[in-house]
């Protein structure tokens, strides 16, 4: 088998290396079914991960176990799929960071302004990971990811990181060409066809001078053919090279000769002008760690309802990670302790083992997160729909109330169902993915509509039409039922959409307040009573909306989560 990037290892390592005696076994292991989950997509067999690994069946199940206790797996038969609230690892380094926070405005901008993707990235080893992505929505589109990782000699950044590379850095670049001259252990490219020899070690040494000199570098199609780039770096206020900006295209758009010629301007101005954000921002202030204290407790009482299933050791070393983030880039042990409230002794051992794995990096007495932490998932996970994130929450409530369940986004004036998991019952609610139906009668529209301010509801309450007898048109009625609806927080419509259908919905809201979406309950009037759905229905759809919301202010936080 080809080596492999993520295989476990020493940061100063090319493939796997022994580990410190004190490492946590178990969490070095939990990581290991983290990346290959992450490798094939996001979903693998339990049987397939236990071949991926060479880890026993009977561990592969525990760790499944523990890591679906943790929220961060969903168990789906004989698969396992790895959820949104993983991100909260890859998030607490990219909050830690602050780059994305800081010049992510500044790259979608750009990116609206050329038409073109543009990208962040930062070093990681001899590869480039990106932090930052504004694709354009087209049929030939940019289909990286944050958190994918790409070798730095067929990139444009690569050059402009390999400026900084030290002896050992180049020694260690060299050994990788030569145990992976295909680049198995990046899956996020396509593998070499015909891998090249010492020729490209010249050809990439050349590369990095002629970056030093120019300030800027080109891909010309070296990730696969039609691709082309100009990257620039951005420089922290000591110098050093903070991250990489670059602008991607297709050759049917630009060659790298006009990408040169035509928006290299245009992106050294961004730079200069993320470089005036990087010095202006405020030092960063020490922040209250987010990780509640009673991890232990939680940890004990899993362990005591799962028994052996429950591996406590991984649980308690992921979230080491979660103590870093915002304010809180470099920690000391005693902070990692108090942060996550292990014992000094157990979050050693975790910083160990993770500073082995190449997760973290000591410095001093201090700790940092490294880019190989977005390895852990983010890369599948950063491309998830709020649909997908609904979907299972969905087959839960409609697995509960026996009733079908949906989300649904507001479209113009009409609502767009964008998921949905129906019953089987010989009389149901019949309803796919993708119809539409007017906003105004139906719960879903109203719970939307109701959390539009009062002047934007203006062209939503003219001309009204009847759909039943029940259905309200009156504009002034209309508004008074919205109101309702957003004092209460729910809708419940009753025969207006079609005679004999009933359904109560809720709003969801993404992590800055705002509604993007609504869920509901449907069925037939003959199965529950007005009251019942507000008494039974109600609490369990406010219940998943809830932690479907939960998931999306994970998932939102460093990237964009498509509504529909």
């Amino acid at each position: 088998m080809p080596p492999t990037h993520l295989t476990p290892a020493k940061p100063d390592a090319v493939g796997p290396a022994v580990a410190p005696v004190e490492a946590v076994a178990p969490l070095m292991r939990g990581i290991t079914v983290l990346l290959r989950l992450t490798e094939a997509g996001g979903t693998s067999s339990l049987s397939a991960l236990e071949k991926a690994t060479g880890l026993a069946r009977s561990t592969v199940d525990r760790i499944a176990a523990t890591l679906a206790r943790m929220g961060y797996v969903r168990l789906d038969g004989r698969d396992a799929v790895l959820t949104p609230r993983l991100m909260e690892l890859g998030n607490a380094y990219l909050a830690a960071l602050r780059l994305p926070r800081l010049l992510d405005g500044r790259a979608d901008a750009l990116a609206d302004e050329l038409d073109e993707s543009v990208s962040l990235a930062v070093g990681d080893r001899d590869g480039i990971r990106f932090i930052h992505q504004a694709t354009r929505r087209r049929a030939m589109s940019l289909s990286f990811r944050i958190g994918d990782l790409l070798p730095a000699e067929r990139t444009a950044p690569g050059p402009l990181f390999a400026t900084e590379w030290t002896d050992e850095d180049w020694t260690r670049w060299r050994e990788r060409r030569a145990a992976d001259p295909g680049d198995h252990g990046f899956p996020a490219v396509p593998p070499r066809e015909h891998p090249t020899g010492d020729g490209e070690f010249e050809g990439f040494e050349e590369r990095t001078r002629e970056a030093a000199a120019r300030g800027w570098a080109l891909d010309d199609q070296l990730i696969e053919p039609g691709l082309v780039a100009v990257s620039v770096p951005v420089r922290d206020r000591g110098g050093r090279i903070a991250c990489v900006v670059s602008v991607v295209s297709h050759t049917s758009r630009h060659t790298a000769g006009s990408l040169r010629d035509t928006l290299l301007p245009r992106l050294r101005a961004t730079v200069r002008a993320m470089e005036r954000d990087l010095r202006d921002a405020p030092a960063q202030q020490p922040a209250t760690p987010a990780v509640p204290a009673g991890l232990a407790t939680w940890t004990g009482a899993s362990k005591q309802e799962l028994g052996r299933e429950f591996i406590e050791s991984l649980a308690r070393g992921l979230t080491v990670i979660t103590a870093f983030g915002d304010g809180r880039a470099e920690l000391t042990l005693t902070e990692v302790a108090q942060a996550t409230g292990l014992a000094r002794a157990t979050a050693r051992r975790a910083l160990i083992t993770l500073e082995h794995l190449g997760q973290v990096a000591a410095q001093g007495r201090t700790f940092t997160l490294t880019p190989r932490v977005l390895a852990l998932g983010f890369p599948p996970l950063s491309r998830t729909t709020l649909p997908q994130i609904a979907a299972p929450h969905l087959a839960e409530l409609a697995d509960r109330l026996h009733d079908s369940a949906s989300l649904a986004v507001l479209v113009g004036d009409e609502i767009q169902y964008t998921a949905r998991v129906a019953t089987s019952r010989i009389m149901s609610v019949n309803i796919t993915a993708g119809t539409r139906f007017p906003a105004y009668a139906t719960s879903l529209g109203r719970v939307m509509l109701a959390g539009l301010a009062a002047a934007e509801r203006g062209p939503f309450l003219t001309g009204l039409h009847a759909l039943t007898p029940h259905t309200v048109t009156d504009p002034d009625a209309l508004t008074a039922v919205l109101d309702r609806v957003r004092e209460t927080g729910y809708a419940l419509v009753d025969g207006e959409l079609e005679e004999g259908l009933r359904s109560i919905a809720v709003p969801v809201r993404d992590r800055t307040g705002q509604v993007v979406a609504a869920v509901n309950v449907a069925m037939h009037s003959s199965r529950r009573t007005v009251e019942q759905c507000v008494g039974e229905v109600l609490p369990e759809l406010a219940t998943t909306a809830g932690r479907i919301e939960g998931d999306l202010r994970v998932a939102g936080r460093f990237a964009r989560v498509p509504v529909a």
